[in-house]
Formats: structure tokens, sequence, C-alpha cells
């Protein structure tokens, strides 16, 4: 019983197809409304597509700094103790007394081991090469006015120095920079300095390792701003100080990630930086943003134009199907209503009285009213097609049905039950009120003037039966029809044109002519 009640798919689909026949606009904008929604959801899938690139390559990006920052603190770890053992090695005063081969293992054995050595020295405090690494003869030139030297001279608490890229006045003016630490005398006062240098090629060969994509950049710089290495290699930009918020953040910030247009190039880039403990040294990875979201755009313009696409056919397709299925529901209608509709006449038809009596037999019986049901008959038709002809009685059939019409009220059925004969179904009305009905419906059919003899005897006229029931106190409507039909051979045996009808269920008449 109970799934009795559930509506079944095949009705829910019927129904919604009726809801959007009948409301074709509500429902092209519902598609629409629709359609719209998952563009949207799809835009917002594509815009976290985008930050997931954006987090994706900052990730690689950060995990590649890490890497360059560990070379370079490894290395400057132990170019720093290479230094340290220069620097023992000088301040001892025997060291200078032993024979030169013993003095240079003491003082530079350590610095073999240091990658893309340039040379290793020990300047004097007039900043002239007192000894070096490679016991090469070098030019008399003074090297005090470097800035690795002044720094050193000027104070004893310095300790390790990097210095900026410089074209080496000992090397053939090859590009490098040197790490340098104080030898002090005795008694504290400055007596020269410990020197490495490093190649340039160096920072470049880490950075070599490192793929940035089309457009994208890696360096590594001094926390002024000075770039050592980079990557694509430009050589003019290689020493040169660049000023820049960029850099002001970086110096300010052990390690980070942002976004900012390269002072050098003008390329948006996402920086990821991080500086190198213990030294001046900053470690950039800067993929260009173009490049990291290039496969993002290609797949949100395809995944962008299919939806777009899809979406509009969807949407073109749901206001076509809302249309059609609004002339589909249209024509639907209009042949429910020519099967309830007699051609000629344009009245409802037998079916029809059917089923409006079922619905007022109810509606009767709830309310305690009584409902009556006349039956009329064209008196003599036959005869009157036989002598006038087809086309005549059509017309005939279509006047009667416009006088029943004429004196009906609004709430009666007028049909036409089949052939020459009409049934009027008159809700709430008793018996006098049924025999009055009739009464001007046999009138009104007997004063057309159009269908009058010369004599003015009228040759159309109609017969007509009555009944009356009670729907609450029991009984069918099939009941009621029978009862009229029959009153209606009565009235056509009393002679015709007049009214007859059943009062009482017992059988007792009344007439009217």
């Amino acid at each position: 019983m109970r799934n009795a009640m559930i509506p079944s798919p095949r009705r829910w689909w019927s129904a919604i197809a009726t809801a959007m026949g009948s409301r074709p606009v509500i429902a092209g904008l519902a598609c629409t409304g629709v359609a719209t929604a998952m563009a949207a959801l799809t835009l917002a899938t594509l815009y976290t597509g985008r930050a997931d690139a954006l987090d994706h390559a900052r990730e690689t990006a950060v995990n590649l700094v890490s890497l360059i920052s560990s070379d370079l603190a490894r290395n400057v770890e132990i170019d720093d103790l290479s230094l340290k053992a220069m620097v023992d090695g000088a301040q001892q005063p025997i060291t200078w007394k032993l024979p030169p081969d013993i003095r240079d293992a003491v003082l530079f054995d350590r610095a073999t081991t240091a990658v893309y050595l340039g040379g290793a020295f020990i300047l004097d405090s007039s900043g002239r090469v007192a000894v070096s690494q490679n016991k090469g003869v070098y030019p008399p030139v003074a090297l005090n006015d470097r800035d690795y030297f002044i720094a050193q001279q000027r104070s004893p608490n310095v300790g390790l120095y990097i210095s900026h890229p410089y074209r080496s006045r000992l090397r053939d003016g090859k590009w490098s920079i040197a790490l340098t630490r104080r030898i002090n005398n005795p008694d504290g006062s400055f007596n020269g300095i410990a020197v490495m240098a490093i190649r340039m090629e160096y920072f470049q060969s880490l950075l070599s390792r490192i793929s940035t994509g089309r457009a994208g950049s890696v360096f590594v710089a001094l926390d002024d701003g000075t770039l050592l290495a980079r990557k694509p290699y430009v050589e003019k930009v290689i020493g040169i100080r660049v000023r820049s918020a960029s850099f002001d953040y970086m110096r300010t910030h052990p390690s980070g990630s942002f976004v900012a247009k390269a002072t050098v190039d003008g390329v948006e880039r996402m920086y990821s930086f991080s500086r190198v403990p213990g030294s001046p040294l900053i470690a950039v990875v800067a993929p260009a943003v173009d490049d990291i979201l290039s496969p993002w755009r290609e797949r949100s313009l395809l995944v962008g134009t299919l939806t777009l696409a899809f979406g509009m056919v969807f949407v073109a397709v749901s206001w076509m199907l809302a249309f059609a299925l609004r002339d589909k529901i249209r024509v639907q209608g209009k042949l429910v209503r020519w099967a309830a509709t007699d051609a000629l006449t344009g009245l409802s038809n037998r079916r029809a009285l059917d089923a409006r009596l079922d619905a007022e037999w109810t509606q009767a019986a709830r309310q305690g009213s009584a409902i009556s049901v006349a039956f009329v008959d064209i008196d003599h038709f036959k005869r009157f097609n036989d002598l006038y002809g087809h086309a005549m009685g059509d017309e005939v059939l279509s006047a009667v049905a416009d006088c029943l019409t004429e004196v009906a009220r609004a709430s009666d059925v007028v049909v036409r039950y089949g052939g020459e004969e009409f049934a009027v179904l008159l809700p709430d009305t008793d018996a006098a009120g049924a025999i009055a009905a009739g009464e001007r419906m046999r009138k009104n059919v007997e004063g057309m003037t159009h269908f009058a003899q010369t004599e003015g005897r009228p040759i159309v006229t109609v017969s007509v039966g009555c009944a009356t029931r009670l729907p609450a106190l029991g009984g069918e409507p099939r009941e009621l029809l029978l009862a009229a039909d029959e009153q209606l051979y009565s009235a056509k045996g009393a002679g015709r044109n007049r009214v007859m009808h059943e009062i009482s269920a017992a059988g007792s008449f009344a007439a009217s002519t």
C-alpha cells in the first residue's frame, strides 16, 4: 500500500516534462543557470589548478635553493678551514724559518682541497704577495686597494671576509672572489692577510645544473645586491650591484619566496631565496611566472573552450527542448480537446460528459445537492435530412447546439451525445430547475426563424427528457442518464416538441408541451 503511494519514475519524468513545456522560459533559464553553475565550478577548479601550479613551482624552487645553499656553505666552510690553517702557520715565527718546501706545505696543505681554487696567497702588510701556493713569481703589484685587504686592515674582528668580484691582477684579469682572514703580529697589530682566490667558474658550474625554464633565472649574489653568478649568463651584469626592493627584502630575511619583476630584464619571476649560513652570500632560484603557468594556461584554455562550447550547446538544446515540449504539450492539449469535442458543433462530446458527470456527482454527494440531466433530441431529423439534404441537416445541428448553449448557465455542460441527440448536465439543479431549463431549450429551438415554414409553423423542434437525483442518497451516475433517456423516449411517444421529467425515483412524471 505504501509503495502504491510513491510516484513512479515515469510519472516524475512526465511531471518534469509537463512543467518544462508549460513554462519554457523558466525551464530555459533554469538550464542556463545550471550550465552557468557548471562553468563557474570548472573555472573555480581551473583557478585552483593555477594556485597548485604556483605552489608546486615554489616548492621545487625552495628545494633547489636549499641544494645550492648547502653546496656553497660546505665549500665556504672548507675554504675557511684552509684560511685558518694558513693564518695559524703565518703567525708562527718558526714557519718563516723553515725551508720553502716545508713552509709551503705548512701554509697551504689544506688549500689544495678547495674547489675551483684560483690561488692561495699570503699578503704582507703592504699588500704584496709574500708567498703563494703554486710558488709562482708574480709582478710586484700591491693589492692594498682591494676591498678585502682594506676591510681586514681596518678591523681585527672581521673574521672571514668574502670580497666583491674582481678581475685578478695576478691571473690575467680573470674574474674571481677572495676569501680572506687577517694575520696579526704577536702584539695584535696588522701583519697581512691570508687569501684564497676562487674562480667565478665555480658559481657558474654550480648554477649550470639548475633548470629554471625558458625565461627563468638562478643566481648567487652578495647581500648588498652584487651579482656573482647568473644563469642565463650575462657577463656585463657580473659584479654589478643591483638596487631593488627585492634585494632589500632578501637582505633582511633568512629565506623566503615572493613574486616580483626583475630589475635586470623586467621579467616577472617567483623568487625563492636562502642566505648561505656564515657568509654574505644569497642563493636565489627564480622561475618565470609565465613558464610556471604555461602548461596550466594551455590546459585551462582547452578545458575552458570545451566547457564553454558544451555549455552553449547544453543551453541551446535545453531551450529548444523546452519550446519543443511546449509545442508538444499544446498539440497534446489540442488532441485532448479534439477527442472531447464534437467537430461539427464545437460542443463537448459524450466522453467529456461521462468525465464531467462523475466529478459533479461526487461534488453533489459531498454537498448534499441535487444534480439533473436533460436529453434533447431533434424531432423527425431523419425525415428533415432526407428532405433537405445532409448539408442542411448539419446546419440544423449547429443551430440547435447554439440554441442550447444560449440558454445554458456557465456551470451547465452542453454536449452532443450522438447523431441528432444532445445532453445537458445541470449541476446543483432540482427537478423544477431541470424542467425550467428544458423548457427554455425547447422554446429557443422552436423560435428559430430561419428554419420556419412559410405558414409560420416551425419545421425544427426538439423533445426533452429530464431526470434528477440526490447523489447523497446513493445510486450511480449511469442511472441518472438512463432515467433521462427514458423520459426523452416518453416525450417523443407523447407527441414530440415537449419536456418530460421524472420527478422521483418511484417514476411519477411531469410533462410540458
